[in-house]
């Protein structure tokens, strides 16, 4: 794509990107848990490298059906000195391999010369020869091409599960940002808006003092309420902005990184949006099946694969034995020109004495399967007892932000008694802002809550390691 139709394409994704926040929410920019998490699947550079795994998959799986390719073989070698020719030697064979270590082979041989041995004496237009040769012992149920084959298929399949768990790792770490930035922002309006009261009570409070009505050491405590609220606003705008740029590590638009813009805000209420973006809703304990679970699948096609891998190594304790028989002729032509009695045919054996090699190999092999085996038996454990804990704890988490909801109005309350005791006299500005600050307190205490809710989702949504259709 020329340069310059790409940075259009980027202009306009871009813009589109922008005006599908805005849309969102007409009163303000929002950046909805959904479209966020939309666009991290779909551009983040992680993501596009876990769609890597499955084309590593094929393109392996592509590599061992090689071994099963036909294969022509040309041997020409010719020696000519003073004059005369020692000798010319055409040798021209195809090769079909098959699957039980039986290989199909047609053959045409080509000799002359002064110098060539008795045996290699041909017709003067050449000698044709087809037929078969097979292993009988070791290679025959199975052989290395076999097992590559049947290995590869087993990657293959293990590269999608591989694919989904790395996808839900990337989208996990995006959800726990967008909470992240979602607590920061709640915290920075906590602190806004009760700036803002300070601001407007130190404003009456002086007022109040101009005209006698109140002594003027009130203005001085009013005043430092306000600046205690503006250096917590303050701290608390430098914390936000922190979380938006951790926030926009996972921003990508066409290999782009974006920066999230001044003045998009999170959804504030985004617990049933978290669910179903993260397809956890309606999700019972009682309903999770391990066995679909993509880490078990990905350690399961592990094992079949070094299962494969020790039937190979235990095919390899018995002696090689290839035997060949070849029909020959000068007329191949003529299909009754290939009689039994005119043959090539061969036997050949070999076995090691000790087989301290094959017996070590098979051993280890063992060892790696049973070690596979092992790893699933804990991993299955793992993730079960993994999932029940988040169940219980999301159970509490939904009781202590009632709880700590409940506290919240009763500061709540508890201020706005003070602060019309105090427009009575019967109170001081002292009492208001201890009041004021444990509701504040309760605020925070309320975000990181709802936060920790949020997380504990995510973490199920981990444990779970689903790959969301939906985006």
């Amino acid at each position: 794509m020329p340069k310059r139709n790409r940075r259009l394409l980027l202009f306009c994704t871009l813009f589109f990107f922008t005006v599908s926040i805005f849309y969102a929410q007409q009163d303000s920019l929002v950046l909805g848990f959904k479209e966020y998490l939309g666009y991290v699947k779909k551009y983040h550079p992680i993501a596009k490298q876990a769609q890597l795994n499955i084309a590593i998959g094929q393109a392996n799986l592509m590599k061992a059906r090689g071994g099963f390719d036909p294969k022509v073989e040309v041997d020409f070698d010719r020696k000519e000195f003073k004059g005369t020719e020692y000798w010319d030697r055409l040798n021209t064979t195809f090769k079909i391999p098959t699957w039980f270590g039986i290989e199909l082979k047609g053959n045409f041989q080509q000799n002359e010369g002064y110098y060539l041995n008795p045996d290699e004496t041909l017709p003067e237009d050449g000698l044709y020869s087809a037929g078969v040769s097979m292993s009988v012992l070791q290679g025959f149920w199975i052989n290395e091409r076999m097992a590559t084959l049947r290995k590869a298929k087993f990657f293959r399949e293990q590269s999608k599960a591989e694919q989904d768990l790395q996808v839900n790792k990337v989208l996990y770490d995006a959800s726990l940002a967008y909470f992240d930035w979602l607590q920061a922002y709640r915290d920075a309006e906590v602190y806004k808006n009760f700036l803002e009261n300070a601001e407007v009570r130190f404003q009456g409070i002086k007022e109040s003092a101009l005209a006698g009505d109140i002594a003027m050491i009130d203005t001085v405590e009013a005043k430092i309420a306000v600046r205690n609220r503006d250096l917590g606003y303050q701290q608390a705008k430098v914390k936000l902005m922190k979380k938006s740029l951790e926030l926009g590590n996972f921003l990508w638009i066409e290999d782009v990184p974006v920066e999230l813009q001044v003045g998009i805000r999170p959804n504030l209420e985004p617990e049933m949006d978290i669910n179903s973006t993260l397809e956890i809703e309606g999700v019972p304990l009682d309903s999770f099946n391990l066995e679909t679970h993509p880490k078990l699948m990905s350690l399961d096609y592990k094992i079949e694969g070094l299962t494969v891998d020790k039937r190979l190594k235990s095919n390899k304790l018995l002696p090689k034995l290839k035997a060949e028989y070849n029909f020959i002729t000068e007329t191949p032509e003529l299909m009754n020109s290939f009689v039994t009695e005119n043959y090539k045919a061969g036997l050949s054996f070999q076995m090691p004495i000790f087989l301290r090699k094959e017996r070590g190999d098979l051993k280890l092999a063992k060892f790696k399967l049973r070690d596979a085996e092992y790893e699933r038996d804990n991993a299955q454990v793992e993730i079960q007892n993994k999932v029940i804990a988040i169940y219980n704890e999301l159970d509490s988490y939904t009781q202590q932000n009632q709880l700590i909801a409940d506290i919240v109005n009763d500061y709540s309350t508890l201020l706005n008694a003070e602060e019309r005791k105090f427009s009575f006299g019967e109170s001081s500005l002292f009492l208001i802002n201890s009041r004021e600050s444990k509701l504040i307190d309760a605020y925070l205490k309320r975000n990181e809550m709802q936060n920790k809710y949020f997380y504990a989702k995510a973490m199920l949504f981990r444990s779970l390691a689903i790959n969301p259709k939906s985006l």
